[in-house]
């Protein structure tokens, strides 16, 4: 038996909700590494031309404007892609990158491929907003629109990426972005449908 008191608790960087988020630091830290040392020349303008063209959710508002010409369910679904966008956005703007502020990744000097390499945003990295946004348009207009389920994912996935590869982000925040633009869009569906109700 343990000399210990019952009531002796262990330190705080042993419990073991800090041993997994330190593993799960160290595994971001290590995916995001192998990223920036892997050499992709055919990718690297596609993906720095596409993570810019995403800013403020050019990519989305644009498609949200084409489906808008075409009135019954494109139009329906264009209005609820961009609603989950302004959810998202501001849920990762205005409260995920105020709460958490992680730091964006550190991009070294000597860095392997500095072509690749968008400009560092001043905010903080978690969550990724372009990934929140992009997500969150994809997730609201596949289910009105079930042909534009594919290319709009790929797209977000597309997206999500680029903000890796172009070194301002994490991986894990791409992960959390994705995961609030999913839940963005499922809060404007659910919505929707209690007032189509």
């Amino acid at each position: 038996m343990s000399d210990r008191p019952p009531y002796d608790r262990p330190p705080y960087d042993r419990l073991p909700y800090r041993r997994l988020a330190r593993d799960l630091g160290a595994l971001d830290q290590a995916l995001y590494e192998a990223v920036t040392v892997t050499e992709t020349p055919a990718l690297d303008e596609a993906l720095r031309r596409l993570s810019a063209a995403a800013d403020h959710s050019k990519l989305s508002f644009t498609a949200a404007a084409l489906l808008a010409l075409v009135p019954g369910r494109p139009r329906r679904a264009a209005l609820l892609g961009v609603a989950a966008v302004g959810v998202a956005s501001a849920s990762a703007n205005l409260l995920g990158k105020k709460l958490v502020r992680r730091h964006r990744p550190h991009r070294a000097e000597d860095s392997p491929f500095p072509e690749r390499h968008v400009p560092m945003p001043e905010s903080a990295s978690f969550p990724s907003g372009h990934t929140a946004s992009a997500v969150a348009f994809a997730a609201a207009v596949g289910p009105v629109l079930p042909v534009a389920t594919v290319p709009l994912g790929m797209l977000a996935a597309a997206v999500g990426y680029s903000r890796v590869h172009t070194g301002v982000h994490y991986p894990g925040d791409v992960i959390a972005g994705a995961l609030l633009g999913t839940g963005a869009a499922a809060v404007v569906l659910g919505v929707a449908a209690r007032r189509a109700r």
